[in-house]
């Protein structure tokens, strides 16, 4: 961790991003009630769920980095295009349909989840193309 700034900017998105999923209008909020998601009810619920996300998406990047040279660009590139099938599956379901009406917050939230998830993995396949061994 030679430049922290990556890792700051990640967690200042996560706070926003656990704020975001935490403040749905009155539709979104009777759908998180409706459909039971204790994990997005209350701003630490729902930071602790993005934060946990995003944590796990960190330690996979770096596990992923540290085999050797082929299987790290072979796992990573496949972690990537696997969250960015996720991103895109989210943008289409998060602006049609019953999601639409949750509110720009809580969608916007929605969608940032897994972009940051793709941020990560996308850092990581970067590094490991950067770095000389």
């Amino acid at each position: 961790m030679k430049n922290p700034f990556f890792y700051v900017l990640l967690l200042v998105l996560v706070l926003l991003d656990g704020w975001l999923m935490s403040h749905p209008n009155l539709l979104g909020r009777a759908g998180i009630f409706f459909y039971d998601y204790n994990y997005l009810k209350t701003f630490p619920r729902a930071l602790g769920t993005v934060a946990a996300v995003v944590g796990l998406a960190v330690l996979l990047a770096w596990v992923g980095s540290r085999a050797g040279r082929a299987v790290s660009l072979a796992l990573l590139l496949m972690l990537l295009v696997l969250s960015g099938y996720w991103f895109a599956i989210s943008v289409g379901q998060f602006n049609s349909g019953v999601y639409k009406l949750t509110g720009a917050g809580f969608r916007a939230g929605a969608i940032l989840l897994p972009g940051l998830v793709v941020l990560v993995f996308g850092k990581g396949l970067y590094d490991t193309l950067t770095q000389r061994r």
